[in-house]
């Protein structure tokens, strides 16, 4: 700084004030330009690109040579599609945090199927090229076939359009766990409704690994022409070049079944706005559970799943009886996800919906829950051996989310099978802690894959007893 030149010089013989004053403001003068030189520097070297590794708000990225304004303040995702013939340079904004992986590409974006490849075409040169590997599905450790993203250089190095769309695109892929009914919603459904739903249908669906899961697309085909206008591009097979104005590359997953509404991008949603799509799309006709309040006389239906190979519960007529007993219609009977057609599908979402409370043993079965009506109940028994945990983070919030009330039940030893088959010194009746200590195989082999229960219903009585005063209170 000056001021600092200036103290330098002092009590030296022989040279003016105002020559020190002159030296002082050139050496000034170059400390400012270094710094911006080097300021300019970082700015150039990646002025388009924005790698979120912690969720941060990306106000505006501007043309070549300014960067972009990031801020760790609560998330606010920008939407701002150009229209058809709007040019700019775009942007790519990345997000690695979490379970996801993906981008947001926005400009001249072109895809390719068959190279499974997106590109963003800048309108003028950038100072260099950059490229991602993106898993498509929203686990990153699925095994499927990686998007690759790029940033273009030069505009000289972009295929031509053989087809130019004027609504964005999502492209995500079906595969990793997608044949399990929770993880086919927890981990494509609720997360293309997060990423999708902003657009009011005009978007168009990029599906990749379909070659794998052919049925997959058919069973949920209610569900994503309520979310899309327009017929889904299988991307294994696609040899065109499409171009759209944004494309979105892969599928975040916030949380579990449910849904973060301070990170949707172009406006908030939460879990009850996902259970009010699925009542318009599937077209499920009660929107509210059954009020004693309102109708005192009027017994609440409470369904009953019954799981017919592994963890049963053994006595399920007699947890029925109960039911009845505490004041319930209670149906047994099982959901096997809906089969493979769509038709399947919606008519499970309806039998589901036409009750009042869902009550079964942990599993993807109690996935259902989510069409019962709002103010409904969801009862989870827990199997025993220290369960609770992952039990409640499958079900218990994303009920909550949902709007219904969320109650469980843990077996004790005495009710589990396990102290039958196993006896009561195994390590897995004695010390359940020394099983989860061993490993995820072992816990899953011991508790979820060997274990059936008998409901002790005495016990049980009072979680019966507070889904009914729920409704009562309604």
């Amino acid at each position: 700084r000056p001021e600092a030149a200036m103290r330098g010089g002092e009590g030296k013989p022989g040279r003016s004030p105002k020559r020190q004053l002159n030296a002082g403001y050139v050496v000034g003068g170059l400390l400012m330009l270094l710094t911006y030189l080097v300021a300019q520097h970082f700015a150039v070297s990646s002025p388009n690109v924005v790698i979120t590794e912690e969720p941060r708000i990306v106000d505006e990225v501007k043309s070549p040579g300014e960067t972009a304004v990031v801020s760790d303040e609560v998330p606010q995702i920008v939407d701002n599609i150009k229209a058809p013939g709007e040019t700019e340079n775009g942007k790519v904004v990345c997000n690695m945090e979490g379970r996801s992986d993906t981008c947001e590409v926005d400009g001249d974006v072109r895809t390719n199927g068959t190279a499974l490849s997106v590109t963003l075409v800048p309108a003028a040169s950038w100072p260099e090229r950059h490229e991602w590997m993106i898993n498509p599905y929203s686990r990153r450790f699925a095994s499927l076939r990686k998007v690759t993203v790029t940033q273009l250089q030069d505009r000289a190095a972009a295929p031509p359009c053989t087809v130019t769309h004027d609504m964005p695109a999502v492209l995500f892929g079906i595969g990793g766990y997608a044949a399990n009914y929770w993880h086919a919603y927890a981990d494509i459904l609720v997360p293309l409704f997060v990423a999708s739903r902003r657009y009011h249908g005009e978007v168009t669906f990029l599906v990749s690994n379909i070659q794998f899961r052919p049925r997959w697309l058919v069973k949920y085909r209610a569900f994503l022409q309520g979310l899309s206008n327009y017929d889904l591009v299988d991307m294994d097979g696609d040899a065109q070049v499409r171009c759209f104005p944004r494309v979105t590359v892969g599928l975040r997953l916030d949380k579990e079944l449910s849904i973060v509404p301070e990170l949707v991008p172009g406006g908030r949603l939460s879990m009850a706005d996902f259970t009010g799509f699925l009542r318009e799309a599937y077209a499920l006709p009660r929107g509210a559970a059954a009020s004693l309040a309102r109708e005192p006389e009027k017994k609440p239906r409470l369904l009953l799943i019954h799981r017919g190979h592994y963890r049963r519960i053994l006595n399920e007529p007699e947890v029925a009886r109960a039911a009845e007993e505490a004041g319930f219609e209670a149906v047994v009977t099982e959901l096997r996800g809906g089969g493979d057609t769509p038709e399947g599908e919606v008519e499970q979402a309806r039998v589901v919906n036409s009750f009042d409370v869902v009550l079964g043993l942990h599993g993807a079965g109690l996935t259902n829950a989510m069409f019962l009506p709002p103010g409904g109940v969801l009862i989870q028994v827990v199997p025993y051996g220290n369960m609770e945990d992952i039990a409640r983070a499958e079900f218990s919030e994303p009920a909550t989310d949902m709007g219904l009330r969320y109650l469980d039940y843990s077996v004790g030893a005495e009710e589990s099978s396990l102290m039958e088959t196993l006896g009561p010194e195994h390590p897995a009746v004695k010390d359940p802690a020394s099983v989860h200590r061993s490993g995820w195989d072992k816990v899953f082999e011991l508790y979820l894959a060997k274990q059936n229960v008998r409901i002790n219903v005495t016990r049980f009585a009072p979680t019966l007893a507070q889904a009914l005063d729920h409704l009562r209170r309604q």
